[in-house]
């Protein structure tokens, strides 16, 4: 079992930046891979990041690509997703998710979720 909390959202004008954090619960965090994916009002639920467990291998969708960086402190249960550069259509709510296998892009390969934290980007 693991318990997620996201925290780090806020108000942000576009151009700058935000660091979300996740810190989970659990002694087994070490053990998962950890995405980001964001939910905008009256869109589907999009993957933006994923890191494996060892924080060896990076994945990101193509439009935070070069704009956002996933990483992990497995000594401090933590997934962090820095966010610069912002655009006012990166705009929606963040959630962190802990993957039980499968392909990473997909929100049905994490079992664990956060609930999430809100950024707001104006132009």
């Amino acid at each position: 079992q693991v318990q997620l909390v996201e925290s780090g959202g806020g108000l942000v004008q576009a151009g700058g930046s935000v660091r979300l954090s996740c810190a989970a619960s659990g002694r087994t965090f070490s053990s998962y891979a950890m995405g980001w994916f964001r939910q905008a009002p009256g869109k589907e639920r999009e993957f933006v990041a994923a890191i494996g467990w060892s924080g060896g291998f990076t994945y990101y969708a193509d439009s935070v690509k070069g704009r956002f960086t996933i990483s992990r402190d497995n000594a401090k249960n933590t997934v962090y997703l820095q966010m610069t550069r912002l655009k006012p259509e990166d705009a929606a709510v963040y959630y962190c998710a802990a993957s039980t296998g499968g392909n990473l892009y997909f929100d049905k390969s994490y079992g664990y979720w956060g609930q999430g934290t809100q950024v707001t980007v104006s132009s």
